[in-house]
């Protein structure tokens, strides 16, 4: 009698659970809601507008019922969920450089896949693009390559750059001008839906409430040990009121949990949660200029917290709104509010006041350095980052680094260099921490790192 040899599939390692604080998780369960208004609206009679994080409209586009589906935040979510590289690669086999922004290369080549969205759920095609340009170029050729694709309408509303460093009245007059004339007219015949602005101060009431406890949370990061991380933490902390959720109800709730829970954690001195637990010690506190890496997100943040590094600021928190130097949606002047809150975004302040706001973190924060992450096709955050770089540093006396990685394209991450970089700083931060030895140390250059 021969005996049968059954071949057992290889056990497979599990994956690691990652563990997240309880607002953590109700973030994640809102963005996820959205993605399911999106998949049901145009079956149940309801428009989608297509926009943009920085400088969002979000209350005026609820005023006229249209769900809101945000490109970028597609492209980072896949990215997260390891599937940005193939749209990559799908959109450059589409004829897309290399060197285009990679978030644009995965919406693209996530819509040649299907236009299966990265919960799994399609995406509607939009009944129209508004654009709020906000010192992002790239924005604009973006939303040409999907009016080519769907031939819809595209609303345009231009927002001046902050070269002064301020915010003129005549800029603002401009784009409440075109809010006026443009914008909600537009809103108004393409959802068939007339314009409430009773309904807007509605919204924006709730805005101002979730605007408050964010900051409050934001901030909370001045304590030691901080009980934030305002980087990789806050990346969470901040998606609901950058996206579909600011004016809402669902909001202004989570923002209230959100405070608690971080009032709790600053009352019994605990430090932030990241994906392995409460972080014990508190070695360095950093502030980080640009955005991070998606598509090793966890990777990337443990690369801090193994050291015990906290970062305490971060300017890629103030992309949709910089709340925490006063900015407050007003219910009062609601459509003057809009234009300020467009004006306002960190990628439309000039480089010195930039320089500035870091070098205000650093001071505030009670920083031990700046690190810049330079995003290798993100040419709206990266350009300009070596002076800034020479600049905080001059002006502060902390010693500062530059690492190189990429938003939602795996091929521009390299652990081990990113690794080997960060090591150094740490260790160039402790030298000058002791000895005082580090002014004026030069940034560590980086290396394209393509794996």
């Amino acid at each position: 009698m021969n005996d049968t040899v059954i071949q057992l599939p290889a056990s497979k390692k599990p994956k690691p659970v990652a563990i997240k604080d309880d607002a953590m998780n109700l973030q994640k369960e809102l963005i996820n809601q959205n993605y399911r208004e999106l998949a049901e609206a145009h079956k149940i009679g309801r428009k989608v507008a297509a926009t943009f994080v920085p400088g969002n409209l979000n209350e005026l586009l609820m005023c006229f019922g249209l769900a809101r589906s945000l490109p970028e935040t597609n492209a980072l979510q896949n990215g997260m969920r390891k599937k940005s590289g193939k749209f990559i690669m799908d959109a450059e086999r589409d004829g897309h450089s290399e060197d285009v922004c990679t978030y644009v290369k995965a919406d693209l080549g996530m819509m040649l896949g299907g236009e299966i969205g990265p919960t799994g759920e399609p995406l509607p095609t939009p009944d129209v693009l508004l654009l709020s340009y906000t010192g992002c170029f790239t924005f604009m050729k973006w939303f040409e390559l999907i009016r080519h694709k769907y031939n819809v309408p595209t609303l345009m509303l231009h927002v001046p750059y902050q070269g002064s460093g301020r915010i003129d009245p005549n800029m603002r007059d401009y784009v409440v001008r075109q809010l006026k004339e443009t914008v909600i007219p537009g809103l108004e015949k393409i959802s068939g839906v007339k314009f409430d602005i009773d309904l807007l101060r509605q919204y924006m009431r709730e805005s101002v409430k979730a605007e408050e406890n964010l900051v409050h949370v934001l901030q909370s990061a001045k304590n030691r040990p901080s009980p934030i991380d305002g980087y990789f933490g806050a990346v969470y902390y901040i998606g609901p009121i950058f996206t579909a959720f600011r004016g809402t109800a669902e909001a202004t709730r989570y923002y209230e949990v959100l405070r608690a829970e971080i009032d709790e954690r600053v009352r019994l001195g605990k430090g932030p949660i990241t994906p392995e637990g409460e972080m014990k010690q508190e070695n360095y506190r950093l502030v980080v200029e640009g955005p991070p890496n998606w598509t090793s997100f966890r990777e990337f943040w443990k690369m801090f917290y193994d050291e015990g590094a906290t970062v305490v600021s971060s300017t890629y928190a103030k992309v949709g709104g910089l709340y925490d130097f006063g900015f407050r949606h007003d219910p009062d002047h609601p459509l003057e509010s809009l234009a300020d809150y467009c004006l306002g975004c960190y990628t439309n302040l000039n480089l010195p006041s930039r320089i500035d706001m870091i070098c205000k973190y650093i001071e505030e924060y009670q920083a031990d350095g700046l690190l810049i992450n330079s995003i290798k096709s993100c040419n709206s955050f990266s350009a300009g980052q070596l002076l800034i770089l020479r600049e905080v540093e001059k002006r502060t006396g902390k010693p500062a680094a530059f690492i190189e990685t990429d938003l939602v394209d795996p091929r521009y991450f390299s652990a081990a260099n990113v690794k080997n970089r960060l090591e150094s700083y740490f260790q160039m931060v402790k030298q000058k921490r002791t000895t005082g030895i580090g002014e004026g140390v030069r940034p560590v250059i980086p290396l394209h790192a393509v794996q």
